[in-house]
């Protein structure tokens, strides 16, 4: 089976290791080609798995420092004393591992880009010293005094936004401004579910050629399925399902009996689904049944379209708890005196556990 992927809806020559002819992406990657012919900074939104990391490589590949190095590092991976060192790099004897000189990252990317995933990991201290040497283009290795001037481009990226940890004081407002001259925003993979069928082509392809196995149909069930889902770890958790049925395919068909438990709808509260039913969708209907039948006061349709999807969300818990409030109360995230008084607001019965 091979990957039938419609490059002719994407505005433009394509972009390298992106799959996808969406809405929501071709604005994506509209703006990833327009910013790659420029040296400015960018700064890349989305949540874990959207695939930040391919739009950065893209950038870096559509540029004219495509011939030069891309570096990556993930902020948040290293404490802040070892992500200094990595960065800036290091002289024998600055502290006590550093056996030898070392050369940063900053220091690799010479003439070419630097991507800094989960920017918003770094410390209010770290954010000053990462301050200066994107806006003076100079730094020095830890232990050293010697100021290395560098040229290369910066990505940065954050699966929560910036804007919100600078209003909570944990992200420098000046260095938002200096990694933030142009944003691209990913959407998630339940914000683009026609992307799905071609993104499950392609891993299916990709794992059974590396694991010698095929499989060349996909049940419809299995589809519908794989469509419904929430998706919360997005194109990467796709990814890992993907290999998964590669690897427990006795057959050449993906079958329902092939997914996890979580995609087939069975009650895991980090995907968004109770007994089946996706949240966002019924957001979505209750936005657009609140929008047809919106009373004359435009100001209290805000209000009605909350309550209504807050009532159907509890009737959901509820039924999937056995109407027990106790554990309802505890999937909801509110104590359950609060979760008792919105019972009586809605008009519930639902008995007490012990």
């Amino acid at each position: 089976m091979s990957a039938n992927i419609n490059k002719t809806a994407v505005l433009g020559p394509p972009i390298p290791s992106l799959i996808g002819s969406s809405s929501a992406m071709e604005a994506v990657y509209r703006l990833t080609r327009k910013v790659a012919a420029t040296n400015s900074s960018v700064l890349l939104f989305g949540e874990a798995g959207t695939g930040k990391e391919l739009i950065a490589t893209a950038i870096h590949q559509l540029s004219n420092r495509k011939d030069n190095p891309f570096i990556r590092i993930n902020c948040g991976a290293l404490s802040e004393t070892l992500l200094e060192s990595e960065l800036f790099g290091h002289v024998k004897g600055s502290f006590t591992d550093a056996v030898k000189n070392r050369t940063g990252r900053f220091e690799a990317a010479h003439t070419g880009t630097i991507f800094l995933d989960e920017i918003n990991s770094t410390s209010l201290l770290f954010q000053v010293k990462l301050l200066r040497v994107i806006q003076q283009r100079e730094f020095e290795r830890v232990g050293d005094t010697n100021t290395i001037r560098v040229d290369c481009r910066v990505i940065a990226a954050s699966n929560k936004s910036l804007w919100d940890e600078v209003d909570s004081g944990r992200f420098r407002e000046d260095l938002y401004w200096r990694l933030n001259v142009v944003p691209i925003v990913i959407p998630p993979l339940r914000m683009r579910r026609e992307d799905i069928p071609p993104l499950i082509t392609y891993f299916l392809d990709y794992y059974g050629e590396e694991n010698e196995k095929q499989i060349s149909r996909i049940h419809p069930q299995a589809m519908q399925a794989l469509q419904d889902y929430h998706w919360p770890g997005n194109v990467r958790e796709l990814q890992n399902y993907m290999e998964r049925a590669i690897v427990l395919a006795d057959g050449d068909e993906l079958t329902t009996d092939l997914l996890p438990d979580t995609v087939l709808g069975k009650g895991d509260r980090r995907t968004g689904r109770i007994r089946g039913v996706d949240l966002e969708t019924l957001i979505s209907e209750v936005v657009q049944q609140g929008v047809s039948t919106a009373p004359a006061d435009e100001t209290k349709l805000h209000e009605k379209v909350v309550n209504r999807v807050e009532r159907e969300l509890i009737f959901q818990v509820l039924q999937s708890c056995n109407n027990v409030q106790t554990k309802a109360a505890t999937r909801l995230g509110i104590n359950r005196n609060t979760l008792r008084t919105k019972l009586q607001d809605y008009g519930f019965e639902s008995k007490e556990e012990g």
